[in-house]
């Protein structure tokens, strides 16, 4: 039996050499349609790797006062609602007001992005964040101090000209030396280094290792631009506690904004697992997207290949002929043109995987994503392979185990 399947095997690859362009154009659009979908479910994969692990490192028992909610409705390319921003007067109201058990608030604000950062004699390019932030920014944000140490209390509350550091700037500034202790001057202030932070990496271009952190207080009385919009971020200790200390946090805003109880809210409230959610969903398209782009290329990949074989039954009917006269069955001539279909299929695969990887590594390397190998979508392309092989190698394989031996020898 395996005698018979390996020589089948040798059959078809001497075959596929017999007519090699029409082979490697059938493999071509077969690889094309399995690229689709492991090159999109490549790149999905790693689009939501990355923003999954962003807004998870924030923890499930996190949640958010901002602004809008994550999905605003638009019509015509504008907000329905415009919404006021965060200003200090609220968070300041606030932080005073909300007293939920076991949760911490973190107040922050982006101060800039282009902010000029020296040391000594170097500088940088003015392209530095600077955030004003209080002592539970880290802990809520999953923000991790590599060397060094965090905000405290008295370090807020003093407004102490103390800083904390991204790690690229280990590359740059202090590529050398310890940063720790040293002292660093944005727009004239100097602040002494407390800490480093671990590296996150770059997400939709924008880098989240060259940023610094500064305390709130100070970064206001540096950067004094008007209608500045804060962010308020809770964190609870019990995740048991997370609706009903939502619940107190969305009361207690509604009072600082001074809304009575008819009014909608003019703010938005997200957990991270919410945004992580919707994200899925997002990329749950994308993937459709990808099924429905490989299924037509597939499609038409499968009619190809059975015009192939059809040609190979018509060029070898003489052939055929030769080997029912010598005793073959119509079994072992269909398993012939059956396996020549599956290596054709299988050749397609391969390609097709190949490229779809080489595609999803290439996009994740480029926007600084996490790659991970689309184990799923290599086991549905083999799959798949294998079945439009099977499908579109039928009539033919059936038309050559049907042929007269007398006619086929009589084939010219």
């Amino acid at each position: 039996m395996f005698s018979l399947f390996r020589e089948n095997i040798r059959i078809a690859l001497d075959s596929i050499k017999s007519q090699l362009l029409r082979t490697i154009l059938t493999v071509i659009i077969i690889g094309i349609g399995i690229w689709a979908l492991v090159g999109i479910l490549s790149a999905v994969k790693a689009l939501e790797n990355t923003i999954s692990s962003d807004f998870a490192s924030m923890g499930a028992n996190t949640f958010n006062i901002q602004r809008y909610e994550f999905t605003v409705q638009r019509q015509g390319g504008e907000r329905e609602k415009i919404n006021p921003i965060i200003s200090y007067d609220n968070i300041r109201e606030f932080v005073d007001k909300y007293d939920y058990p076991f949760t911490e608030t973190s107040v922050s604000f982006r101060a800039t992005s282009g902010a000029e950062v020296k040391y000594e004699n170097e500088k940088t390019d003015p392209e530095v964040q600077v955030f004003g932030v209080n002592e539970h920014y880290l802990a809520n944000t999953g923000t991790e101090v590599e060397t060094g140490r965090q905000f405290t209390y008295f370090d807020i509350e003093n407004n102490n000209k103390v800083c904390i550091i991204g790690s690229d700037f280990l590359k740059n500034l202090f590529e050398n030396e310890n940063p720790i202790n040293k002292t660093i001057s944005i727009r004239g202030v100097k602040f002494k280094i407390i800490g480093v932070l671990e590296s996150k990496g770059s997400t939709f271009g924008n880098n989240q290792d060259l940023k610094v952190l500064i305390p709130i207080q100070v970064a206001r009385g540096i950067y004094t631009q008007p209608n500045i919009n804060y962010s308020i971020s809770i964190k609870v200790e019990d995740k048991e506690l997370l609706q009903a200390a939502q619940d107190e946090a969305i009361i207690t805003f509604r009072n600082v904004r001074k809304l009575n109880p008819i009014e909608e809210n003019n703010f938005g409230i997200e957990r991270s697992e919410d945004l992580i959610n919707r994200i899925a969903s997002i990329t749950g398209y994308l993937e459709w997207a990808a099924w429905i782009i490989s299924i037509i290329t597939i499609l038409g990949s499968s009619i190809a290949l059975m015009n192939i074989m059809l040609v190979s039954v018509t060029e070898r009917t003489r052939e055929i002929g030769v080997r029912k006269a010598l005793g073959a069955k119509r079994s072992t001539i269909s398993t012939q043109f059956f396996m020549e279909t599956i290596v054709i299929g299988q050749f397609g695969s391969f390609l097709g995987i190949l490229l779809g990887i080489l595609t999803g590594f290439a996009f994740a390397k480029i926007f600084n994503f996490d790659f991970s190998l689309p184990w799923a979508a290599m086991i549905w392309a083999t799959v798949i392979t294998f079945l439009v092989a099977v499908i579109a190698g039928s009539y033919p394989a059936t038309k050559a185990a049907k042929l007269d031996p007398i006619e086929s020898l009589r084939y010219e």
